[in-house]
């Protein structure tokens, strides 16, 4: 008998929640999640612990998606596998967090095993959350450095200019094939450039 939560993964999509937040480039992890959910055809109208949860499968792997509500800085709060235990007894290494990274070029989708929050306040919040654990998967999508002197936070509640949106669409497209990668051939695989044919 399978054990429970034996092949159920966790997808965390980092954002902010409401339409004036909704095409801004701190909200990709919300794009990806949400055009996850559209492949699987689960909806996200379930909110369970402050996050809009959904729930399907993807590569034979049962999955289930969160959006934290409680806005970016504060993503652990909900995230918290604490919290979300009895809706996804995994494992640290089954917990997958998409997020924006303004190291990236626009349009760039890194995959890493595990490893720091880099200065993002989201991950930061996710990490402490984890008891200051750093041992789980994300998946970083690129949305670049903000031009001239502009300020980092203007720049990541901004929308997409014409070109980057073609390059931030480009860019979940491939970050759902990493996320079918891992499912299917497993981290180590999926990190080194390993695909699986849609």
């Amino acid at each position: 008998m399978e054990a429970e939560g034996e092949d159920l993964w966790l997808v965390v999509g980092l954002g902010n929640p409401g339409k004036q937040y909704a095409d801004t480039r701190h909200n990709v992890g919300f794009m990806l999640v949400d055009e996850l959910a559209r492949q699987l055809g689960a909806s996200l109208d379930k909110l369970q612990h402050s996050a809009a949860l959904g729930r399907g499968r993807f590569c034979g792997k049962r999955v289930l998606l969160a959006k934290p509500m409680t806005f970016m800085n504060n993503s652990g709060e909900s995230a918290n596998l604490k919290r979300l235990f009895p809706l996804a007894q995994v494992p640290l290494e089954r917990v997958l967090v998409v997020y924006d990274d303004l190291d990236l070029d626009s349009g760039a989708v890194r995959l890493r095993a595990k490893g720091g929050h880099g200065g993002h306040n989201g991950m930061r919040s996710i990490t402490q959350h984890f008891s200051g654990s750093k041992d789980f998967p994300r998946l970083r999508i690129g949305i670049g450095r903000p031009p001239g002197s502009q300020q980092v936070v203007s720049y990541v509640l901004q929308g997409f200019g014409r070109k980057e949106r073609d390059e931030i669409y480009v860019a979940i497209q491939e970050g759902i094939d990493i996320v079918r990668a891992v499912l299917t051939l497993g981290m180590e695989k999926a990190v080194s450039g390993n695909r699986v044919p849609r």
